[in-house]
């Protein structure tokens, strides 16, 4: 078979989007996706309130119901290296891989299969409420995507795949539609790291943004009547900035450079580590659970803060850092990075989770040791260090200045064009450093769909 094609052949005519849009099966498509948004933001705030309610009550009050006065300095220890045997456990023993191995990137697009959904949410409960560095944003895009599939197989046996992937994605939008912030900045994530484009985009787009508005709403209803809360990221109570300088134009130059040489160091560590894990995940995983937690409480007995703040993904330590690291001596800010990127980087090796908030994190704790710059501000920093920081680890260069700027409020205008600077600077440098070492291990692992995430 003569592997050239004809170029007398008639090209294949791409699909019409506005015909495709006014089309009976489109629209049928788009209120299922509506539909299905709203189960699927309801299963997503159990999630996030069942983890928030196990975080508090394993590092908080589980001490005091044993008879300790106080949380001891060892308390991360063994919740830790259990969270490491569970999460190996559920790895092994249930189908599929418990979701997408975080060492190889953030992705997105496809969905688990029903029978892989219950070794996801079980891996990301044993890593985001015992403790390990990971968030929770591909658990639910996997959560979300699962079940908005089910749903529709449900309710249509023999719905084509074209379909059932449409419902699927707007299952995703609507699990993360308030994680970080605003609707409009999960959906822009899943956007970029699917790699949606072209005339078609709009299209397979429109339905998840209206199940992501839908999402919205819910988390929004029911934190009103449970008083749990939305589990939206937010920066309340920031400083004013209006004006960049020069000076800060040229450390946004140097923290873009300094990033994507962290985040190298970040994805090596994980890469030389899961070799290790994959060999032998029951004993591995629950040793480097008891390396975060020696991390932790290393910066504890240091500094004298909390172990929380190198511990979990960051979303719910990010705002307190921000308000109170400025007052930090320079040195608690420098450990705080080490032990933070050493632990997300163990994490990224073994556990189960996504990486968009602990590389927020670390990249807020850089901008807050760069404003003690000279010429430098608290805000400008912050934002720079996030949005250079997210784009070397997720390298989605739009959805990083979208979280960099947006969750500053109304500093964001001002900030946007030091952001914009940093992280096109950061997205260059990352894309010339050579591949971190350590054997890539995508075709060994076991078995799963693959479009799991």
């Amino acid at each position: 078979m003569d592997a050239h094609p004809d170029p007398s052949a008639p090209a294949k005519p791409s699909p019409d989007p506005l015909a495709v849009i006014r089309s009976r099966g489109y629209l049928r498509i788009l209120l299922l996706a509506g539909l299905i948004g709203v189960p699927v933001s309801i299963a997503a705030y159990g999630f996030l309130a069942l983890v928030d309610w196990l975080q508090e009550y394993l590092f908080t009050e589980l001490p005091g119901v044993l008879g300790f006065a106080d949380v001891p300095l060892w308390w991360p220890f063994p919740l830790l290296a259990l969270s490491g045997l569970l999460v190996g456990l559920c790895i092994q023993r249930l189908p599929g891989t418990s979701g997408h191995p975080p060492s190889e990137g953030f992705k997105a697009g496809g969905f688990p299969q029903p029978r892989e959904l219950p070794g996801v949410v079980l891996a990301a409960l044993a890593t985001l409420a015992l403790g390990a560095v990971l968030g929770p944003e591909a658990p639910l895009i996997a959560l979300g995507g699962g079940l908005g599939a089910l749903a529709i197989r449900l309710i249509k046996k023999d719905s084509p795949p074209s379909a059932v992937a449409v419902v699927a994605s707007a299952g995703s939008f609507a699990a993360v539609s308030t994680l970080l912030g605003s609707p409009l900045l999960g959906a822009f994530l899943l956007m970029e790291a699917s790699g949606l484009a072209g005339a078609m985009l709009g299209v397979g787009l429109l339905p998840g943004l209206l199940a992501s508005g839908i999402g919205s709403l819910v988390f929004v209803g029911l934190d009103s009547w449970t008083g749990l809360g939305t589990f939206s990221l937010a920066l309340p109570d920031l400083p004013s900035f209006s004006t960049p300088t020069a000076a800060m134009f040229l450390w946004a130059l140097g923290i873009g450079f300094a990033c994507p040489l962290l985040a190298w160091g970040i994805r090596a560590l994980a890469r030389i580590v899961r070799p290790y894990v994959h060999a032998h995940r029951l004993l591995v995983t629950p040793v480097l659970g008891l390396a975060i937690a020696g991390l932790a409480v290393l910066f504890a007995q240091v500094t004298g803060e909390n172990t929380g703040e190198v511990l979990f993904s960051g979303q719910s330590a990010l705002p307190s850092l921000i308000n109170d690291g400025a007052s930090w001596p320079l040195g608690a800010v420098g450990l705080l990075i080490l032990c933070k990127a050493l632990a997300y980087g163990l994490s990224l090796s073994a556990f189960r989770g996504g990486p968009v908030f602990p590389a927020m994190f670390v990249g807020a704790a850089l901008g807050i040791a760069a404003s003690h710059l000279p010429g430098m501000a608290l805000v400008p920093a912050v934002g720079v260090g996030i949005g250079a920081m997210c784009v070397s680890m997720l390298r989605l260069p739009l959805t990083s200045v979208l979280l960099a700027t947006v969750l500053l409020s109304s500093d964001a205008y001002a900030v946007m064009p030091l952001v914009i600077v940093a992280v096109v600077v950061a997205h260059v440098i990352t894309g010339r450093l050579p591949e971190p070492p350590g054997r890539r291990l995508s075709g060994a692992l076991p078995s799963a769909s693959p479009s799991t995430v």
